[in-house]
Formats: structure tokens, sequence, C-alpha cells
């Protein structure tokens, strides 16, 4: 059992890093259109950056949940804690390096995302394994915050907020131009 969730988990590494890869651009390749602005970065943002990481995380919950939430009934909340310390590595990671260095530099910022697409599936895999988090409210509660987390990823990507994390740096815009 433990090596079929060590290959779940590595897949789940896999799945999250190429489409989150992929979705750096699908906004760009669908000319603009809404329903890429959903799932994918609509400009250079920490915030459009962290979501690369959530949607295919989410994604990959969605089957993961069919597929193995029998054998694994504590996976939902779990995977609300490891997405979310996936999602907090990003701005963590980004805005401490740029603030010693005064620059971001791209393989760095690269670097950070597969380092918090890593964390989060090491923290999952773990969590998983010892059968933490397993209680009824607390599968409720995990899958109100994956839900919560997509509402909010929409939502602020139409609807930013005028905080740095939302901010494009290179055109200094908010969201969709």
């Amino acid at each position: 059992m433990r090596r079929k969730l060590f290959f779940w988990e590595l897949g789940g590494f896999l799945f999250t890093g190429a489409l989150g890869t992929l979705l750096h651009f699908v906004y760009e390749w669908s000319g603009g259109s809404a329903w890429a602005a959903c799932i994918s970065a609509v400009n250079e943002s920490t915030w459009e950056h962290m979501k690369l990481l959530f949607v295919p995380m989410f994604f990959f919950s969605l089957v993961q949940a069919v597929l193995l939430g029998r054998n694994y009934p504590n996976l939902l909340a779990v995977r609300a804690v490891s997405v979310t310390a996936g999602l907090a590595l990003i701005p963590v990671l980004f805005y401490t390096y740029t603030g010693i260095l005064g620059r971001h530099i791209t393989w760095v910022d690269v670097s950070i995302f597969f380092a918090a697409d890593l964390a989060a599936f090491a923290l999952d895999f773990w969590l998983l394994r010892r059968g933490k988090l397993s209680s009824g409210w607390m599968q409720i509660l995990g899958l109100a915050a994956l839900w919560g987390l997509a509402f909010g990823f929409v939502w602020c990507t139409f609807r930013p907020p005028r905080l740095p994390l939302w901010q494009d740096p290179v055109s200094g815009i908010y969201g969709i131009a």
C-alpha cells in the first residue's frame, strides 16, 4: 500500500509540474479567453503563479479522491493542508530571495515552483501514510478549503485586491488588463 501511494504522489508531483508549466502559457495561447483565465496565469503576478500550482493539484485531487478515497479517508483534509503549504512556499521563497537580491532570476522562480510542488506532495505523502486528519469533520473542512481556494483563485483573477501579491511586476496591472 505504501509503495502504491508513493507512485500516486510521484505521479501527482509530475502531473502538477507538467500541467502547471503549460498553464503558464494557456491564457495567451487561448487569445485571452475567460475560461483560460479561470485556470491559467493571466499575468506575471505571484498570485497567478500560485494558481499554476493549485489548479493541477486540485484536478489531481479529484481523480485521486475517486480512485483512492476509500483507502485514504483522510485524503481531502490532507490535500487541503499540503496544497496550502505549497501555496505558502511560493510567495515566502520568492519574496525572501528577491528581497535579498533586489531582483528576480527566472530559473530561481521556476525552481521555486517545482520546490513548492515537491514539498506539497512530500507533505501529502507523509500525512496520508500516518493517517493524520482523518475525522469526518476534517474531511468536510478539507473539501470546503479546496473549493474555497478554487473560488478564490478565479475570483481574484477577475477582481484582484490592489496588493503587491496580485500586481504584475512587469506591467503593473492587477488581474486581467
